[in-house]
């Protein structure tokens, strides 16, 4: 095996057997979480060898770099693309062609762009609801007590399949920070479940990243976004795609 495959597979395997380790700390079993690898910047050629090792589905932050990956990777129809960061409604067409799932959900404008152009494809999506739930100003996602008015909202737009929540947790080092992002998004999530529209789903958590996913686990997420501690150091700083990062390194990041 190619150094670069061994070193991805045993990056795999650690954060597999991390994970494992989390899930039983809470009384969990690990085929409850997710594990989604998280591929920007990544380029083809690793992410094949990501997919001869097992790999199925890739996190992409910008929609035009995953649509590029997509499409030169058209060869593996088994591939799922999850598209996990902003999206400007100006782009949804290019979401709606490719796009298996989209955990960004915030306004109801891209919901209606997203809506529009799946319903041209004969297509729909799984999408997830972003909440900002550490209240920085420099993050998108909604306020969490502006969810359920919005979740109210979603079941007009009948191409996108609604399944939960999605956040980013402060990026911090410090646990006593993070963790009461992640307990805010169960929370709400059970909140959201008693009295959810019929059709939407609030089964996900999709939190957690490559600093703080172990915490992220403890607190209930059924999917974790995980790309430095899989596939290594981006030579592109993260500022370039989570909004309010500019000076905070690598920390927490996915």
């Amino acid at each position: 095996m190619h150094d670069a495959t061994t070193q991805l597979q045993a990056n795999l395997e650690a954060i597999r057997a991390r994970i494992d380790v989390a899930c039983r700390g809470a009384g969990r079993d690990p085929v409850d979480v997710r594990l989604l690898p998280v591929s920007k910047t990544v380029d083809e050629a690793r992410l094949r060898a990501a997919h001869a090792i097992g790999m199925r589905e890739f996190g992409e932050n910008k929609v035009q770099e995953a649509l590029a990956k997509s499409e030169a990777m058209a060869d593996l129809p088994d591939l799922r693309w999850v598209l996990i960061g902003h999206l400007q409604t100006n782009k949804a067409k290019h979401a709606a062609r490719f796009a298996s799932e989209f955990q960004a959900l915030d306004s109801l404008r891209v919901a209606q762009a997203l809506d529009t152009q799946l319903q041209r494809h004969g297509r729909a999506l799984d999408v997830l609801v972003q909440v900002n739930t550490s209240g920085e100003a420099s993050k998108f996602g909604l306020a969490p007590d502006d969810v359920p008015a919005f979740i109210r909202e979603l079941p007009a737009f009948s191409s996108l399949r609604v399944r939960g929540l999605m956040t980013l947790a402060l990026f911090s080092e410090e646990a006593t920070r993070v963790r009461p992002c992640f307990v805010r998004l169960r929370t709400l999530r059970d909140r959201l479940r008693q009295d959810a529209p019929d059709g939407i789903a609030m089964d996900e958590l999709s939190m957690g990243m490559s600093g703080d996913f172990e915490l992220a686990i403890a607190e209930g997420a059924t999917t974790v976004r995980v790309g430095t501690a899989l596939f290594g150091n981006r030579d592109t700083p993260d500022s370039a795609y989570w909004p309010g990062l500019a000076g905070a390194g690598d920390a927490g990041a996915a």
